[in-house]
């Protein structure tokens, strides 16, 4: 029994010491973690139409929208230099009424928020805001017409258009 018992000593000493000499094995290997982004851009405005009400224009030379201020919500995922633009255009010649037209430059808007600008509508594009890199940006757009007594009466539309561009 003590012989036993000795044997059972010298055998965890033995294996204390294999321990401690580093007779332990390991092994390693690396993994390669990869990712792909590609550019992508969305646009939110939180009105989905415009709509100029009737006013004197002694009283009212410029009409603000009943919707202002329109919150504008830009996300862009693009290079680190690389522009992200937002544009506007007009999609027909003139605000319509039937055979009768205001002139679309009538409309004009002002803007809030870092990167975004104010202007004049046109059937060309127009810059409505310019950021470099990606991210999420908002602002306002509250927009008016001029108001003037030369207009037919009449119940005037034209879409407008915008495009959010990330390269």
């Amino acid at each position: 029994m003590k012989r036993m018992f000795v044997v059972a000593v010298l055998m965890v000493a033995c294996i204390t010491l294999a321990i401690a000499a580093g007779w332990s094995a390991t092994a390693t290997q690396s993994v390669t973690i990869s990712a792909t982004v590609a550019a992508k851009a969305k646009l939110t405005l939180s009105a989905a139409t415009v709509t100029f009400p009737d006013a004197d224009p002694d009283a009212t030379p410029s009409i603000g929208a009943a919707e202002n201020p329109v919150t504008a919500t830009v996300k862009a995922t693009t290079g680190s230099a690389s522009t992200v633009t937002l544009t506007v255009q007009a999609g027909g010649a003139d605000l319509v009424s039937g055979t009768d037209q205001i002139a679309i430059s009538n409309v004009t808007w002002t803007a809030t928020g870092a990167g975004f600008v104010a202007g004049t509508m046109n059937t060309t594009s127009q810059s409505a805001g310019s950021w470099t890199g990606s991210g999420s940006r908002s602002g306002t757009f509250s927009y008016f017409l001029a108001n003037s007594w030369a207009y037919p009466k009449g119940s005037y539309t034209q879409t407008a258009v915008y495009t959010l561009t990330a390269p």
